[in-house]
């Protein structure tokens, strides 16, 4: 089980709460104006979602649901772009300054997932 560093116990910014056996749980701390950003596009996205859903029950033309398919797919990397700033301005800095350097191999994992 991983133990917290002096550094992070003494923020309270990252919950280190052992879920499996070497796995340490991180929460963002993200604020509430930029949470409730994220949440309006992804409410807004789901509504697209579900309209996709009624073009197709509808059996609409195939070309017009693919073009709707394309704004939800731009839709939900604009979250993931502002979701990756967010998390490079504040949780990537500040372990870093902590001295983990281990969180660039995992944004590199990451971001290779998001430019698939």
């Amino acid at each position: 089980m991983e133990t917290e560093t002096p550094a992070r116990a003494s923020t309270g910014v990252h919950d280190h709460t052992d879920c499996s056996a070497d796995a340490p749980v991180r929460k963002s701390h993200h604020s509430d104006q930029v949470k409730a950003k994220l949440i309006s596009r992804l409410n807004r996205i789901e509504g697209q979602v579900r309209g996709l859903k009624g073009l197709i029950e509808k059996d609409t033309y195939c070309d017009d649901v693919l073009n709707q398919i394309a704004s939800v797919q731009a839709a939900l990397n604009g979250v993931g772009k502002l979701l990756l700033e967010h998390h490079l301005k504040s949780c990537v800095i500040e372990r870093i300054q902590e001295g983990d350097t281990e969180v660039l191999t995992e944004l590199m994992t990451t971001m290779n997932k998001l430019i698939k």
